[in-house]
């Protein structure tokens, strides 16, 4: 007598599809806090660069906010010769998996070089 494998695939499929489903969900969130914190230290360095040429720290806000996500926070601050900008961020996702990103930028005045 032999045996039939008959409904086998059904239920293995039936179990592989909802892991992978969310196998591929973890891994587009991923990916979407990692583009997010990268353009975190992109606009971070964009502000960076404008507030050591000496523009006005509204002007070096605009410039990190055209680079950062939407919704960050940007905070230009100056000590002696240096300036420093952050820009913080929540990366896209439901619930706690919206972690919080920072990206920070350090740059020396232009007026001090030379």
């Amino acid at each position: 007598m032999r045996r039939s494998d008959d409904g086998y695939v059904t239920a293995e499929a039936a179990l592989v599809l909802p892991t992978l489903t969310l196998f591929g969900a973890a891994l587009l969130w991923g990916l979407m806090a990692v583009s997010a914190q990268i353009q975190c230290v992109d606009a971070a360095r964009a502000g960076a660069r404008a507030a050591a040429r000496s523009d006005p720290p509204p002007v070096a806000v605009a410039a990190a906010r055209a680079a950062a996500p939407a919704g960050a926070r940007i905070v230009v601050a100056r000590a002696g010769d240096l300036v420093r900008v952050r820009v913080e961020a929540r990366s896209a996702g439901p619930g706690p998996l919206a972690v919080e990103l920072a990206g920070e930028a350090v740059a020396l005045a232009e007026e001090t070089v030379g």
